[in-house]
């Protein structure tokens, strides 16, 4: 990773997005790195506060405003973001006053922004990671890409975690820019490598994701096709919610670290999950091509990446609104 030779005796503020756990966890390979030879600090929520301290129990943590973003039942995810983008700015605003007394008390050298706009200090150098810099929202793509376009120029650096090389890239025309000056990082997953075994202990892992309340829509319509087939199937669920009843041939994980997220998959046959870009990270990392994405429903972004993940690495892709007569 390039980072380790540019960024040496800092002290350095790492904070992830918390639009659930994907922002915190693409940043954790990126942390283990960082710490090797720098201070570091995380910035965390009630969302990203179970990865980073799982991972990381001996850093200094700081608590930061949420942005607590939730959907929909009704409106698409572009327009649910565009109603609350009043409170959004103000969110924006408070992490800009926060870490301007961080800067001051913390005696921070660098701040690392994994999607958080209000990270930016004109005293010290701000990162800003991303994968999208030509944002996919539907008709509201010119003005989202207008409001990113705004507050990147705040940055010193932009960070990429893809590939370089277009002809690689795992994220498509989202990691594409000829305006802007950007550092890719290569791919970021926190999975170790674990050997692929022979003979699958699952047909199927679900892996399930995302803000509330379509983690839910989706794990319910999921287990409702489940007890359709005496298929073997396993279940991560991405959050410790009280439990309802699950088929017999369905094993429950609440919530799963690292090394068991890992092995589960390499003891799948098939994995279903969203096409979030770091869930996406996590299947390249493992070098896993029998996938089956299931955008959210009415989110530009994943609609775009399982449709080029289709196109480019052969992943199958399901609607969710096909899901009734999806059969295992």
């Amino acid at each position: 990773m390039l980072f380790c030779d540019i960024l040496r005796n800092k002290t350095i503020f790492v904070a992830p997005l918390d639009w659930g756990f994907g922002h915190a966890t693409r940043c954790v390979p990126l942390i283990k790195n960082l710490k090797e030879n720098n201070t570091v600090i995380l910035g965390i929520t009630p969302v990203t506060s179970p990865i980073l301290n799982e991972e990381f129990p001996d850093l200094k943590k700081v608590n930061i405003e949420p942005y607590n973003v939730n959907y929909s039942g009704k409106l698409s995810v572009t327009l649910k973001l565009v109603t609350d983008l009043p409170r959004i700015l103000t969110v924006i605003r408070k992490e800009h006053q926060q870490l301007i007394a961080l800067v001051r008390d913390l005696k921070l050298d660098v701040v690392i922004s994994d999607n958080r706009f209000g990270l930016f200090h004109p005293e010290v150098k701000c990162i800003y990671m991303t994968h999208q810099l030509n944002i996919q929202a539907g008709i509201f793509s010119w003005m989202a890409d207008r409001i990113h376009s705004h507050y990147l120029k705040r940055f010193h650096e932009i960070w990429v975690p893809d590939f370089k090389e277009e002809t690689k890239s795992l994220a498509g025309k989202l990691s594409r820019s000829k305006r802007l000056n950007v550092l890719y990082l290569g791919p970021l997953s926190r999975v170790p490598q674990v050997k692929e075994i022979g003979s699958k202990q699952y047909n199927y892992l679900i892996l399930l994701s995302g803000p509330e309340p379509l983690r839910t829509v989706f794990e319910k319509k999921l287990l409702e096709r489940a007890e359709q087939t005496m298929k073997s199937l396993c279940l991560i669920r991405g959050t410790n919610k009280p439990k309802q009843v699950f088929p017999k041939n369905v094993t429950v994980y609440d919530l799963a670290n690292a090394h068991q997220i890992a092995d589960l998959i390499q003891r799948s046959e098939t994995v279903i999950c969203r096409s979030g870009y770091s869930t996406l990270m996590d299947l390249h990392s493992l070098d896993k091509t029998r996938v089956i994405l299931v955008p959210t429903p009415g989110q530009s972004e994943q609609i775009y990446l399982a449709q080029y993940w289709a196109e480019k690495f052969n992943a199958q892709v399901v609607n969710e609104s096909d899901l009734e007569t999806f059969c295992f």
